[in-house]
């Protein structure tokens, strides 16, 4: 019997594992288990993508670098990941919680974030601007030391790698879309209510995709949960992960 799997942390697009400082270490003391946050392909001290690139690409790279069976904890691009992981390969995943995650995007959504990946694509430091209004507009109550340190990490991108990796966050949910009810381990959706592009329908969408599945909405935040609220989804995390280990014997 395996006991006391990690809590691995996957960042979404144009971030890196440092988003996670706040609520890695929440979930090390609430659960008690190692918290280990990767950078994605072409993020933090990863290489840079010089080439276009798939969601099975980045989740094999990922499955490379994980310590083995582990929860995990997917945000935006990395949700999208961890959940291509828990459907093909679900030996290493203990359990998939899916936080600020599209799903199924609609025509209309999906022209959204189309253009979005078109504007990174010819105004680079405009579009890093518009994600920083979009994810912590005025008297959101995120201080700016924090807003600031996320703005730089956005903007010390390579350009090309990012575009690379953005194009995967902006379609392939229609890809692991189809295969999400092949999906066997425990699983939590969350999202906070006013998040514009990872909207509380998709959370539902997933919750209802996902056999089983459980969902949650937080209530005053936009798409950076994690940062926004780190003590609140702490508390989600933590319940899932001690209820799904008691009933899989982790």
């Amino acid at each position: 019997m395996e006991t006391n799997l990690p809590i691995v942390l996957l960042h979404g697009v144009g971030l890196d594992r440092s988003m996670w400082e706040q609520l890695g270490e929440l979930l090390g003391e609430s659960t008690g288990r190692t918290v280990l946050a990767l950078d994605l392909p072409g993020h933090g001290a990863q290489p840079r993508l010089e080439r276009p690139v798939s969601l099975a690409d980045l989740a094999d790279d990922v499955a490379a670098r994980l310590p083995g069976k582990s929860h995990l904890v997917g945000f935006s691009l990395g949700a999208l990941v961890a959940q291509h992981l828990a459907r093909y390969r679900p030996e290493l995943v203990a359990s998939l919680t899916s936080v600020s995650s599209v799903c199924r995007r609609t025509p209309q959504e999906a022209a959204s974030v189309a253009s979005r990946l078109e504007n990174a694509a010819t105004d680079f430091s405009g579009s890093v601007a518009a994600s920083i209004e979009r994810w912590f507009p005025a008297g959101s109550g995120t201080d700016a030391g924090t807003v600031d340190g996320i703005r730089r990490t956005l903007l010390a991108n390579d350009q090309q790698s990012y575009l690379h990796a953005y194009r995967v966050f902006a379609t392939a949910d229609s890809e692991i879309g189809t295969e999400l009810a092949a999906i066997t381990v425990p699983s939590l959706a969350v999202t906070g209510d006013q998040d514009p592009g990872s909207t509380p329908e998709m959370t539902r969408r997933l919750g209802e995709a996902i056999p089983g599945a459980r969902t949650a909405v937080v209530p005053g935040t936009r798409h950076m949960l994690p940062v926004q609220r780190p003590a609140e989804l702490a508390r989600l995390i933590t319940d899932f992960i001690n209820e799904s280990s008691h009933d899989t014997h982790d």
